[in-house]
């Protein structure tokens, strides 16, 4: 007697992972984590339980670890690095604080760009066909960091924003976060120094951070302005 001929096995389990896993299904599914991250930063404020201060059990080295975590995963879910800044100040102080901050920078840089990367470039990469978009990704990709650093420097570029840029073009791991952690140190003391001197506010040490961060948004804007027209010649 003649063995059946076996069927395909494993058919429809191998279709419905190759939709699952496409590359607009895993776009799906990071607009849908950011969509729900939005809504719950709306819903319970987590800013302001970091400023309020964490629970007393917790204290020292653990506390502004802890702090940066949370600080990491508030930003990969949209919440403003400024007023985290300002809390890091407030709570630990200027220098622990700006080790906290940064440390959470760059760990919700490093959220946001794994989820871009993995979910994200795929069905993002052939829709990169404007001038201007053709443009930034050009820049991303061949100088990364030089055009991160540049980013983080100057205030008024979104965090997010600037996160998914870098994780949709060919921007390497390594020099995305060296530049995100070194860009950002001089804004975000600032902050950090205005939080930790905010009870003061005639004092010296927190006019001169108002004064920087004021006079870095100028600039910011300043640049952005000029190099608007280089881009459009691009």
């Amino acid at each position: 007697m003649l063995d059946p001929v076996p069927g395909p096995r494993n058919g429809l389990a191998l279709r419905c992972s190759r939709a699952f896993l496409s590359p607009w299904s895993r776009l799906a599914l990071l607009v849908l984590l950011l969509a729900c991250a939005a809504s719950a930063v709306v819903l319970y404020e987590p800013q302001r339980l970091l400023a309020s201060g964490l629970p007393v059990q917790v204290s020292g080295g653990a506390a502004v670890v802890l702090f940066g975590v949370a600080y990491g995963l508030c930003t990969a879910a949209f919440v403003p690095r400024p007023l985290l800044n300002l809390a890091a100040g407030a709570l630990f102080g200027s220098q622990a604080g700006l080790a906290a901050a940064l440390a959470g920078t760059v760990v919700g840089a490093g959220i946001s760009f794994t989820m871009g990367r993995v979910l994200g470039q795929d069905a993002l990469r052939p829709l990169l066909r404007g001038r201007w978009l053709t443009a930034a990704d050009g820049q991303l990709s061949r100088h990364g960091f030089r055009s991160m650093l540049a980013l983080r420097l100057f205030p008024g570029i979104p965090f997010a924003a600037a996160n998914y840029c870098a994780a949709v073009s060919r921007m390497g791991y390594a020099p995305f976060l060296l530049a995100t952690a070194l860009g950002s140190i001089p804004n975000t003391a600032a902050y950090v120094v205005a939080g930790s001197r905010a009870a003061s506010p005639t004092s010296p040490a927190f006019l001169a951070a108002t004064g920087f961060i004021a006079l870095s948004a100028v600039a910011g804007a300043l640049v952005a302005w000029r190099k608007r027209h280089r881009l459009r010649t691009v």
